[in-house]
């Protein structure tokens, strides 16, 4: 059976699709890079926002269209809580509500046509344990991730995630370790990725925490980078900051830490935990301790009650920070979110002119820092054909030279060019 694969959203939505594609390989099944070769078309959904809902149904349409014998397969975030809506879609052959790897493989080696009905009710997904087969590669790239944790306990008014993911749960370090030295015979780089990673290890005997996993995956995997996925500042502690600072570029010196508003008021209707000063002072901690830091942070513009000085804060709060890139979205109703019945909405319009002023001083703040780092000196893990890379602290730049071995090698030497086309030289030094 010959089978495609798409998926919408994270990371940790990346590592699942992975792993539903190397239990179906495991099976017979052959994954094909073309959905119109397929005889099934499994689609590993997201949603963060309604956007994100409406994509996925978009995509499967076409898919129908494009390719109407195939079977249509939908798991993932919304699949878990919208799994009526998907199954009344024509072509769709089966629901799994959430991202069961070994349930969507049993499905696709089954006999044609796919089963209708492959269910994992959610109150399985919301406590069965992380893990299971040890993924052992990322198909097609160079940088792989490495899953340490699933689910969230905490409750922001928002967020819809946490409804379709349950519970955090950890995986034992063991096999998180085991599963690293597999990925690293494939990939130099390993992304640490979750749901909520700074709550790694809570519900683990033996006062396991994100910092002391890291510590122990540096030490049992020397010469492999490991990169911490999304995580809150307030849980990046003084001994993940330590590790940044002496792995010698082995834990890479950047940070992607949610931020949502630089408004306290804001915060608050948000059900954050952190507040405005909280934030600031430890990305300035961190700052302070490294020599160079890719730092980016999400916001959400235009949240219920979000007035024009609300915004102005986090526009100052975006402005003080040294941050090298943002990811700026605006709010978004998700049903059974707190959030969703709140009063005082901001029109459409309003929130995406501030968004669109956040992304620009994004940019402006981005291009400022890739313009500081000319001249510098940079490891890059070489990507595609060996023509990009990615540095450390996550700049993206082209490589030049002689002929490149392909993904999965590193470029050293120094940043040149201008600061909208950096390039490292290769072989480098």
């Amino acid at each position: 059976m010959r089978v495609y694969f798409h998926t919408f959203g994270c990371k940790a939505n990346q590592y699942d699709t992975e792993r539903m594609r190397q239990e179906a390989e495991a099976r017979g099944a052959t994954a094909v890079a073309a959905w119109s070769e397929a005889d099934v078309c499994v689609v590993n959904t997201c949603t963060v926002t309604n956007q994100a809902d409406a994509e996925a149904r978009r995509f499967l349409r076409r898919l129908r269209r494009e390719n109407p014998g195939a079977g249509l397969v939908v798991a993932g975030c919304s699949a878990a809580l919208r799994a009526r809506e998907y199954r009344a879609m024509d072509g769709v052959a089966g629901v799994v509500e959430g991202h069961d790897p070994v349930a969507v493989a049993g499905a696709l080696t089954a006999a044609v046509p796919v089963p209708l009905g492959m269910d994992v009710p959610l109150d399985r997904i919301h406590t069965e344990p992380v893990g299971g087969e040890l993924l052992r590669h990322r198909a097609g790239a160079a940088r792989a991730w490495l899953k340490v944790q699933d689910g969230c306990d905490r409750k922001c008014s928002f967020c819809a995630t946490r409804l379709a993911r349950g519970a955090s749960r950890s995986r034992g370090p063991r096999e998180v370790i085991a599963e690293a030295r597999a990925l690293a015979a494939a990939h130099p780089e390993l992304v640490i990725t979750g749901i909520h990673i700074g709550h790694y290890g809570r519900d683990l005997d033996g006062d396991w925490t994100l910092s002391r996993l890291v510590a122990a995956l540096l030490e049992a995997l020397p010469g492999v980078r490991f990169r911490l996925g999304s995580v809150e500042a307030t849980e990046v502690d003084d001994a993940l900051i330590e590790l940044m600072e002496t792995s010698g570029g082995w834990l890479a010196p950047h940070l992607h830490m949610p931020l949502q508003s630089g408004s306290d008021s804001v915060l608050r209707r948000m059900r954050r935990w952190h507040t405005r000063e909280q934030y600031r002072r430890r990305v300035w901690r961190i700052v302070d301790r490294m020599d160079v830091a890719g730092l980016g942070a999400d916001i959400i513009t235009g949240f219920p009650g979000e007035t024009q000085e609300d915004h102005d804060r986090t526009l100052a709060l975006v402005e003080e920070l040294p941050f090298t890139y943002l990811h700026v979205f605006p709010f978004s109703p998700r049903p059974g979110t707190v959030a969703a019945d709140f009063s005082s909405p901001v029109p459409q319009r309003v929130a995406g002119e501030r968004g669109r002023e956040l992304r620009e001083l994004g940019h402006e703040k981005g291009r400022a820092y890739r313009a500081s780092r000319l001249g510098q000196p940079a490891r890059a893990v070489l990507e595609g054909d060996g023509d990009t890379a990615l540095t450390g602290d996550y700049l993206r730049v082209d490589v030049l030279g002689g002929a490149k071995p392909g993904p999965g090698g590193f470029a050293r030497g120094t940043l040149q060019g201008e600061a909208d086309h950096l390039y490292i030289a290769w072989p480098g030094t």
